[in-house]
């Protein structure tokens, strides 16, 4: 399975990212405009944030989903094993911690006008007889939105006391128009192909990791697909070591309709029953 790395800066960017979305539902962008010091020192601010107990503070609310996530939140769906992960839920409306500088809104801001170019991309390479089902053009779906959201993953280290079979991101899809992952402290994320076979992703320092989520799946009747992707647990060799990650899951406005069958808000209150974070 051949998850293409794409150079932001080349001329054929937009329709390499657009064919590899299309064949395994990933892409990996390099060269990108986003700067490696702001993300490596995002990732030092949680670390620290995430060794306090005063995360506790800004502990999340089922109904807005925004807050701090303690371990043994989050199932994937299709199973009750819990995922070996804390996270942070970060909307423009929602908490943020006091304690952390602006580092992360300048990050969100920066990763929500790139994710704008890339729908921009998909939008002009899908064909005319799949953009026809599309109720606006990819873009203006996520004009306004209120449900974009950056989530900010720590992964503890392993201590052998895990639950049996729990990994630290169970086999799933995103639920999301598409998903830009800041490439993790460590290596892990992996990728399903048709077979049922697992390829690792190689997303160096720096990289941007892009998928396919089960709304651009929804709207285009099945011509992106959103590919099954995990988390792995490490090697005895960096066992011991936190991981983390930042993925900017990309939402249209709740009123954006789909498909026939579901708007953008009816599709999200189905599937975040489904893996456990809301009743």
């Amino acid at each position: 399975m051949n998850v293409q790395k794409v150079n932001y800066r080349n001329p054929n960017a937009a329709s390499d990212f657009t064919k590899s979305l299309k064949h395994t539902g990933f892409s990996v962008i390099t060269n990108h405009p986003i700067e490696k010091s702001l993300i490596d020192s995002i990732y030092e601010e949680w670390g620290n944030f995430f060794k306090n107990n005063k995360k506790f503070d800004y502990l999340f609310d089922k109904r807005n989903q925004d807050g701090y996530f303690p371990l043994g939140t989050e199932n994937a769906k299709g199973t009750s094993i819990k995922d070996l992960k804390e996270f942070f839920h970060i909307y423009p409306w929602g908490k943020y911690p006091s304690e952390l500088s602006d580092a992360t809104w300048i990050l969100y801001d920066k990763l929500l006008k790139l994710t704008s170019t890339l729908l921009g991309w998909i939008q002009k390479n899908t064909p005319e007889n799949v953009k026809s089902h599309f109720s606006m053009p990819l873009p203006e779906m996520i004009i306004d939105s209120k449900t974009n959201l950056l989530r900010i993953l720590h992964y503890p280290p392993l201590d052998g006391k895990e639950e049996k079979d729990a990994i630290r991101g169970a086999a799933h899809e995103d639920i999301n128009l598409i998903t830009v992952l800041v490439a993790g402290t460590q290596p892990g994320l992996q990728v399903q192909d048709i077979n049922g076979l697992w390829h690792d992703v190689s997303c160096d320092p720096g990289c941007l990791a892009v998928n396919t989520g089960d709304m651009l799946q929804e709207v285009s009747q099945g011509y992106f697909p959103s590919t099954t992707h995990q988390i792995i647990n490490p090697g005895n060799e960096i066992k011991n070591k936190s991981r983390y990650s930042m993925p900017l899951f990309l939402h249209p406005r709740n009123d954006v309709r789909l498909s026939k069958k579901y708007t953008a808000k009816q599709y999200l209150e189905k599937r975040l029953q489904e893996i456990g974070l809301k009743e």
